[in-house]
């Protein structure tokens, strides 16, 4: 166990990079909307499958495909709160919870439909030529997958806090009415957070697939971890969401290593429901969870 422990904790730092990137998108729309978003999981879903065709299909380069594939998923985000959530959302977030969900089984639908049901593999960005560190093997996608998730904190940091349209949307967020009094367009703030949210998934779902199979499907389970991992950081804290990102990652991981593989998922979501009884506001969460 102790002599496999590095190569355990790398491989959790790796998943809980892309559950901590999901949970900020669940994060995101929760803290301009009240809701759970559960198409969340299908846009990380759909950020693979754009990429893997415009790679595997139309043999674009990848400098070119990257951006591309967070763009359409970007678009998609918007198009579900433009179509499916603001004609709806006079009524109860319970009802706009649950159209997130019909929303989500008819995405995994249309991709059944174009990519088929078949398991798809994605080559790595930069080969797979493995890299010793610290008494763990690495291979490149690890690094990229490392690199891009900070990159994305940062920089979704920076906007929330250095830049107009940023301090709009976590001034609609925490008041919707004295934000449009001031003429912020709430409307399109909430439109906005779709559109972050499909990015974060979309970047999530493509670093990922080049070290697991690729399906239409992909997301769900991917979908739940992080929404795992953000009510155990504290559901609506960004902070928390990556702090519970990682670390269910790594306790999963750990976990899996110790016992078996074939339990992974039953201990990340027993190690949820356990932090839940002592702390059920999540890690970092607050009676009023802090918004963005």
């Amino acid at each position: 166990m102790t002599d496999h422990l590095a190569q355990f904790i790398v491989a959790g730092l790796t998943t809980g990079s892309i559950y901590a990137l999901i949970a900020l998108g669940f994060c995101v729309i929760h803290n301009t909307t009240g809701i759970v978003n559960f198409t969340q999981g299908d846009f990380v879903s759909l950020g693979g499958l754009v990429i893997y065709s415009l790679l595997m299909s139309l043999k674009t380069p990848l400098i070119f495909a990257f951006p591309l594939s967070v763009f359409a998923v970007t678009v998609v985000g918007a198009m579900v709160e433009r179509v499916a959530i603001r004609p709806a959302r006079s009524r109860s977030v319970v009802i706009l919870v649950f159209i997130t969900i019909g929303v989500s089984v008819f995405m995994r639908g249309v991709f059944k439909i174009l990519w088929g049901k078949n398991q798809m593999g994605l080559p790595s960005f930069s080969g797979e030529t493995p890299i010793s560190f610290v008494g763990a093997t690495l291979i490149p996608q690890n690094l990229w997958i490392f690199g891009i998730t900070f990159m994305s904190v940062m920089s979704l940091h920076f906007f929330f806090n250095r830049t107009r349209m940023g301090k709009a949307m976590r001034a609609a967020a925490c008041n919707p009415k004295a934000a449009s009094l001031m003429g912020i367009n709430v409307n399109l703030m909430v439109l906005l957070s779709f559109a972050l949210s499909g990015a974060l998934g979309a970047i999530a779902g493509i670093i990922i697939a080049p070290i697991t199979t690729l399906s239409y499907d992909i997301g769900v389970m991917l979908g739940l971890k992080g929404f795992a991992a953000a009510v155990l950081g504290g559901y609506g804290n960004s902070f928390g969401a990556v702090v519970g990102g990682l670390l269910l990652g790594v306790l999963e991981s750990v976990g899996a290593g110790v016992v078996s593989s074939t339990y992974k998922d039953v201990i990340a979501f027993g190690i949820l429901l356990l932090v839940l009884f002592v702390r059920p506001g999540g890690i970092l969460g607050h009676s009023e969870t802090e918004r963005l």
